[in-house]
C-alpha cells in the first residue's frame, strides 16, 4: 500500500481542500456525478488507444487499462504488464501504475493496489481524481497562479465581459450553465447565440453548452444537466475536471490573452503616471500661487499709529503661523513625496523622467518657499520692534502732556502779571514788596527752566521716534518755548523797572521775604514730588521695579525733614501774623512777595501724603505683574528646554535609522512609522508650548534668560522633524518598490547599503560625484570622463551633483531588471492583430478591457501603409511613443 503520511506539501496543487474526501464521497449524488465525469474523462483519452471503459471500478481492476490510460495521457511507456488472470498479476499491474504516478511527484494517501483490484469504488475514484489533478490541472498556469487557482483565475478572466456570470468556485457558480456558455462564446462566438440565453433557464443553458462542446470541441459529456440542477452543491471535482477540458481545448487562445495582459499592464502604468503628473502640476500651481499672495503681505512694513492696530497685526501673524502655514508645509512635503514616487515609478517602468512645467520644478518651489521664510523671519521681528516703539511713544506722549499741562497751568496769567504797572502808584513798602515778590518769581522761573527743557527733550524724542501726532506735539512745544522766551523778556523788563524804583523804597518786611524765599522752593519741591508720584512708569524686569521701589523708599525717608521745613515755613507766616496783630500793621492780610499761602502749602502737602500710598500700591501691583511674567518665562523655558533637545535627538535617531542596516526594509519602515507615531503624539506638547508663548507675547515679555530656545527655533525644528520623517519613510518605500520590482534580495540590498555607507564619507545619506566615482572604481568599473558623465546623467538627472541611495540601487540593479520594452509591446499588439502591421478597433475592443481599448484608439494614429484598410490603426508608432520622448 502506498502511504505518505509524512508528506509535507511536495506539490502545490494538492491543497487540503483538494484532498480526497472519503466521507463526502458517500453522498450518492456526488458519487453519481463523479462516476459519470471520471468515466467520460478516462474514455476521452482511452479512445485514442482504441478502447474505453464501462464501469470505472470494475474495468481498472486488472490494471491493464489503468496502465494504458497513464501511457496515453503522459506520452511515456510504462513497465511491461502481467498478462495473467491471477490476483497477484492484477496487483502487480496496479502497483506499476501507482509507482508511475508516485514517480511524478504525486502523493497517494492510503490508496493501495489491493483496494483497486478489489473494486473499491471510493479508492478507485480517489485514484482517478489524483491522476486528473496531476496530468490535467497541475500544469495550468495563469498570471503566476497554477493548478486549481490558475484554472479558476482563467475562468474569471474569460467570463469577465459577461455581466450575468460570476465565477467564484467550481460548484454553485456553474449551476445556471451560463459559465459554460460564456467560455464557449468567448472563444467560438459563432457556436452559441449568447444573447438569447436566460439565467432562469439553467436546463437549456447546460444542455446547450454540453451539446456544443461535444459536437464542435470534441469534449465528451461528462456532466448531467439534471444532476447539476437537482444537487444543492454540485460536486467540485467533477465540475473542475470538465472545466479543465475547456481550458485545454482553448489553450491556443492563451497566447493572445498573455499579449493582451501585457498591453493592459503597460497602459495601466502609463495612465497612472499621467494622473500623477497632472496631480503634481495642480498641487505645485496652487502652492506657488499661495506663496505669491502671501509674500507681499509679509513684506508690508507700513507701521500703524496705535498699539491696538499693531496688536491686531501680531494676532493675524500668529493665526498665519498656527492655522494657515502648517497645511502648506504638509502640501510642500506631500508634493516632494509625490514627485519622488512618480520618478521612481517612471524609472521602474522604463519611462523617461518627468519634467514639470517651467517654473514648477521642486527646486523652484523650494526657492519660492525660501523667499517666503525670509519674509516671514523679518516680519515678526519688525512687529515686535514696532510694538516696543509704540509703547515707548505712548509713554512719552503721556509724559509730554502731563508736563506741558503742569507748565501751562503754572504760566497761566504770568504774562499779564509781568506787564502790570502797579509799582507806579505803590508806596515805598509796596514797592519793596513788589521787588521782593519779583525776585521770588525769578527764582520760581529759574526752577521751571528744567521742566521746559524736559518738555523740549521729550518732543525731540517723539520726533526722532516718528510719533504719528508729532505736528500737534511740535506746535504745543513751540508755543511753550515762545511763551517761555516772552516770560524771560517780560521778567527782565519788570526787574529793571523795579530796580529803578527800588532807590525810592526804604524798608521791606524781612519776614515776608523769608517766607516767600523758603515757600517757593518748598512749593516747587512739592509740585515736583507730586509730579514724580503721579509719573507713569514702564518696566520689564523685577530688578527694574525693585529699583523704582528703592527710590520711592528713599523719597519717603525725606518726608520727615520736609515736614520740618513745612512747619518752619508755616512758623514764619505765624510770626508775620503775630507781628501784624501785635503791632497792628496794615498789610491787607497778604504777602506782597509771593502768591503762595499756607493753605496752598498744606493742601499740596496733604496731596503729597495722599499720593504716597497710591504710589506704594502701584509699585506693589507692578511688582506682582513682573513676578507673574517671571513665572511665565520659567514655565516656557522648562518646556522649551525639554522639547528642543527632544526634537534634535529624534532628528539624529531618524538619520541613524536611514543609514544603518538593521533588519529588512519592512522592519525599517515599521521602526520609522513607530517613530512617526511617537512624533505625532508629541504634538500636544508643541501646542501647549505655543499657548505659553502666546501668554508671554500678550504679557509683552521680550526676553527670557532661562532658555536659549525661542518659539521660532521650536517651530522650525518641529517642521524639519515632520518633513524628515516623511521623506525618510518615502525613501524606504521607494527602496521597497525598487527591490520588489527588480527582484533584489535582502542580502543584495544590505550589500548595496554597506557600499553606499562606506563611500558616504559625510554620513549625510548622499554621495557627491567624487565619492560615487570612487565607489564605481572599487567595484570594477573602468571609467573615462564620458562614461562617468553618462552614468551621472542616469543617477542624477536633475544635475545636482549628488547621488541618493535610491538612485544608487536603481543603477546597481539596472542590468538585471525585468522591464517591458517598446519591442515587447509592439510584438504583443501584433499577436492581437493576427500578425498584421495594423490593428482594428474591433480587435482592440475584443481583447482589451473597455477603458484601455478606448485609451489606445484615442491615441493611435491611422495606419498609412500599403496594406492599409479602412479603420486601420498604427500600433507600431503608438508602442514606440509609450517609451519615447513625445507626449501622448
Amino acid at each position: 500500500m502506498h502511504n505518505m503520511d509524512e508528506y509535507d506539501g511536495e506539490i502545490d496543487y494538492m491543497h487540503q481542500e483538494d484532498d480526497w474526501d472519503r466521507d463526502l464521497l458517500l453522498d450518492p449524488a456526488w458519487e453519481k456525478q463523479q462516476r459519470k465525469t471520471f468515466t467520460a474523462w478516462c474514455n476521452s483519452h482511452l479512445r485514442k488507444a482504441g478502447t474505453q471503459i464501462e464501469n470505472i471500478e470494475e474495468d481498472f481492476r486488472d490494471g491493464l487499462k489503468l496502465m494504458l490510460l497513464l501511457e496515453v495521457i503522459s506520452g511515456e511507456r510504462l513497465a511491461k504488464p502481467e498478462r495473467g488472470k491471477m490476483r497477484v498479476h492484477k496487483i502487480s499491474n496496479v502497483n506499476k501504475a501507482l509507482d508511475f504516478i508516485t514517480g511524478k511527484g504525486v502523493k497517494l494517501v492510503s490508496i493501495g493496489a489491493e483496494e483497486i483490484v478489489d473494486g473499491n469504488a471510493k479508492m478507485t475514484l480517489g485514484m482517478i481524481w489524483t491522476i486528473i489533478l496531476r496530468f490535467a490541472i497541475q500544469d495550468i498556469s495563469v498570471e503566476e497562479t497554477s493548478a486549481k487557482e490558475g484554472l479558476l483565475l482563467w475562468c474569471q478572466r474569460k467570463t469577465a465581459p459577461y455581466k450575468n456570470v460570476n465565477i467564484q468556485n467550481f460548484h454553485i457558480s456553474w449551476k445556471d450553465g451560463l459559465g459554460f456558455c460564456a467560455l464557449i462564446h468567448r472563444h467560438r462566438p459563432e457556436l452559441i447565440d449568447y444573447g438569447k440565453l436566460r439565467k432562469d433557464d439553467p436546463m437549456t443553458n447546460l444542455n446547450t453548452a454540453f451539446d456544443v462542446a461535444e459536437k464542435y470541441l470534441d469534449i465528451p459529456k461528462m456532466l448531467d444537466a439534471e444532476d447539476i440542477i437537482s444537487t444543492l452543491r454540485p460536486d467540485e471535482k467533477a465540475v473542475m475536471t470538465y472545466v479543465s477540458c475547456y481550458y485545454h481545448a482553448f489553450s491556443g487562445k492563451q497566447k493572445a490573452e498573455t499579449a493582451a495582459n501585457r498591453i493592459c499592464k503597460v497602459l495601466a502604468v502609463n495612465q497612472e503616471n499621467e494622473q500623477l503628473m497632472e496631480d503634481y502640476e495642480k498641487l505645485a500651481t496652487d502652492l506657488l500661487e499661495w506663496i505669491r499672495r502671501t509674500i507681499p503681505w509679509l513684506e508690508n512694513r507700513l507701521p500703524e499709529n496705535t498699539m491696538q492696530a499693531m496688536q491686531q497685526k501680531l494676532e493675524d501673524f500668529r493665526d498665519y503661523r498656527r492655522l494657515h502655514k502648517p497645511p502648506k508645509v504638509q502640501e510642500k512635503c506631500q508634493l516632494e513625496i509625490n514627485f519622488n514616487t512618480l520618478q521612481t515609478k517612471l524609472r521602474l517602468s522604463n519611462r523617461p523622467a518627468f519634467m514639470p512645467s517651467e517654473g514648477k520644478m521642486v527646486s523652484d518651489i523650494n526657492n519660492a518657499w525660501g523667499n517666503l521664510e525670509g519674509a516671514e523671519k523679518g516680519y515678526e521681528e519688525w512687529l515686535l520692534n514696532e510694538i516696543r516703539r509704540l509703547e515707548r511713544l505712548d509713554h512719552l506722549a503721556e509724559k509730554f502732556r502731563q508736563k506741558a499741562a503742569i507748565h501751562e497751568a503754572w504760566t497761566a496769567g504770568k504774562e499779564d502779571m509781568l506787564q502790570k504797572h502797579d509799582f507806579e502808584t505803590a508806596s515805598l513798602s509796596e514797592i519793596k514788596a513788589l521787588l521782593k515778590k519779583h525776585e521770588a518769581f525769578e527764582s520760581d522761573l529759574a526752577a521751571h527752566q528744567d521742566r521746559v527743557e524736559q518738555i523740549a527733550a521729550i518732543a525731540q524724542e517723539l520726533n526722532e521716534l516718528d510719533y504719528y501726532d508729532s505736528p500737534s506735539v511740535n506746535a504745543r512745544c513751540q508755543r511753550i518755548c515762545d511763551q517761555w522766551d516772552a516770560l524771560g523778556a517780560l521778567t527782565q523788563k519788570r526787574s529793571e523797572a523795579l530796580q529803578r524804583t527800588e532807590k525810592l523804597l526804604e524798608t521791606i518786611d524781612q519776614l515776608y521775604l523769608e517766607f516767600a524765599k523758603r515757600a517757593a522752593p518748598f512749593n516747587n519741591w512739592m509740585e515736583g514730588a507730586m509730579e514724580d508720584l503721579q509719573d507713569t512708569f514702564i518696566v520689564h524686569t523685577i530688578e527694574e521695579i525693585q529699583g523704582l521701589s528703592t527710590a520711592h523708599e528713599q523719597f519717603k525717608a525725606t518726608l520727615p525733614e520736609a515736614d520740618k521745613e513745612r512747619q518752619a515755613i508755616l512758623g514764619i507766616h505765624n510770626e508775620i501774623a503775630k507781628i501784624v496783630q501785635t503791632y497792628h500793621v496794615n498789610m491787607a492780610g497778604t504777602n506782597p512777595y509771593t502768591t503762595i499761602n499756607p493753605q496752598e502749602i498744606n493742601a499740596k502737602w496733604d496731596k503729597v501724603r495722599q499720593l504716597v500710598p497710591q504710589r506704594d500700591q502701584a509699585l506693589i501691583e507692578e511688582h506682582a505683574r513682573q513676578q507673574n511674567n517671571e513665572r511665565l518665562r520659567r514655565q516656557f523655558a522648562n518646556q522649551a528646554n525639554v522639547i528642543g533637545p527632544w526634537i534634535q535627538n529624534k532628528m539624529e535617531e531618524i538619520g541613524r535609522i536611514s543609514i544603518e542596516m538593521h533588519g529588512t526594509l519592512e522592519d525599517q519602515l515599521t521602526h520609522l512609522r513607530q517613530y512617526e507615531k511617537s512624533i505625532v503624539n508629541y504634538k500636544p506638547k508643541i501646542d501647549q508650548l505655543e499657548g505659553d508663548h502666546q501668554l508671554i507675547q500678550e504679557a509683552l515679555i521680550f526676553d527670557n534668560k532661562h532658555t536659549n530656545y525661542t518659539m521660532e527655533h521650536i517651530r522650525v525644528g518641529w517642521e524639519q522633524l515632520l518633513t524628515t520623517i516623511a521623506r525618510t519613510i518615502n525613501e524606504i518605500e521607494n527602496q521597497v518598490l525598487t527591490r520588489d520590482a527588480k527582484g533584489i534580495s535582502q542580502e543584495q540590498l544590505n550589500e548595496y547599503r554597506a557600499s553606499f555607507n562606506h563611500f558616504d564619507r559625510k554620513r549625510s545619506g548622499i554621495m557627491d560625484a567624487e565619492d560615487f566615482k570612487t565607489c564605481l572604481i572599487s567595484v570594477g568599473y573602468n571609467l573615462g570622463e564620458n562614461e562617468f558623465s553618462r552614468i551621472m546623467s542616469i543617477v542624477d538627472p536633475n544635475r545636482m551633483g549628488i547621488v541618493t541611495f535610491q538612485a544608487f540601487i536603481d543603477f546597481m540593479s539596472r542590468e538585471t531588471a525585468d522591464t517591458d520594452t517598446a519591442d515587447q509591446v509592439m510584438a504583443s499588439f501584433k499577436v492581437l492583430a493576427g500578425d498584421k502591421n495594423y490593428i482594428l478597433a474591433d480587435e482592440l475592443r475584443r481583447e482589451l478591457p473597455p477603458d484601455q481599448a478606448e485609451y489606445c484608439m484615442a491615441r493611435m494614429a491611422p495606419y498609412t501603409g500599403p496594406d492599409a484598410v479602412p479603420g486601420a490603426l498604427d500600433y507600431m508608432s503608438f508602442s514606440t511613443a509609450l517609451y519615447g520622448e513625445s507626449d501622448l
